[in-house]
């Protein structure tokens, strides 16, 4: 038995950010969220150069082992983000979040840099299959910090890892997917300001994806929505 992804993306400026610097791709294999930074327009090209890097990959053999497969994409994107900042200092400095995660028959694979986020809900339960590269995650991992004062923060937002067109060796998780997992990937502008514990309600509660997206997104906007909000909500399958 194999498996697809039945996935929805949606992207949201907020409500404070005039623009909008993330991207998403949402297939039936490969669903990512990128988060660019570096001032506009800078951060949205590198974004959308994370995402058409990894976008092929959508097509990939079945068999293909799906961690490479992530990996190689985003070499990929770190070498055209070196050869766009190489040839206009203007774009010097861009970089972008990604979380990506790719399903290769009932192989499920994840790849991850920066404060972007993955989650899968599993039988009622939400767990968080990625890392944030950031400054407050390293404080918590230290025990400076509790999580929750890990997300008042006011440097919560400071990355420390993100494709940049430097050295890179991404997170990575491999797992066996199971039919009714659902899985979340989304911006810091939606997980910075709304807790797991809602997260993983709405994402329960709401079987419909477009419905549990907007959903998401409200919530975001609730909470005074200061960044953009991207995310992909994509429900696994037996094909």
């Amino acid at each position: 038995m194999t498996f697809v992804l039945r996935s929805l993306a949606v992207s949201d400026p907020g409500l404070v950010r005039p623009n909008n610097e993330d991207v998403a791709f949402a297939g039936s294999r490969l669903v990512a969220v990128a988060d660019g930074m570096g001032g506009a327009p800078a951060g949205e090209v590198a974004s959308e150069i994370v995402i058409s890097s990894l976008a092929p990959v959508e097509r990939s053999a079945a068999d293909v082992e799906p961690v490479a497969a992530l990996l190689a994409a985003i070499d990929t994107a770190t070498a055209r983000i070196r050869a766009v900042t190489d040839a206009d200092q203007a774009t010097e400095g861009m970089g972008s979040t990604v979380t990506a995660m790719l399903l290769a028959g009932r192989r499920l694979a994840v790849a991850h840099v920066g404060d972007s986020r993955g989650y899968l809900l599993r039988t009622g339960r939400l767990a968080q299959l990625t890392r944030d590269d950031t400054f407050v995650q390293e404080l918590v991992d230290q025990g400076g910090l509790t999580p929750e004062e890990a997300r008042r923060h006011p440097q919560r937002s400071l990355v420390t890892r993100v494709v940049q067109g430097g050295p890179l060796e991404p997170a990575t998780v491999a797992l066996i997917a199971q039919p009714g997992d659902r899985l979340l990937l989304c911006s810091d502008g939606l997980s910075d300001v709304v807790d797991d514990d809602a997260l993983a309600g709405t994402l329960a509660g709401f079987p419909d994806r477009e419905e549990c997206a907007r959903q998401l997104v409200k919530l975001a906007h609730q909470a005074g929505a200061p960044d953009n909000v991207t995310l992909v909500v994509a429900d696994v399958a037996a094909e």
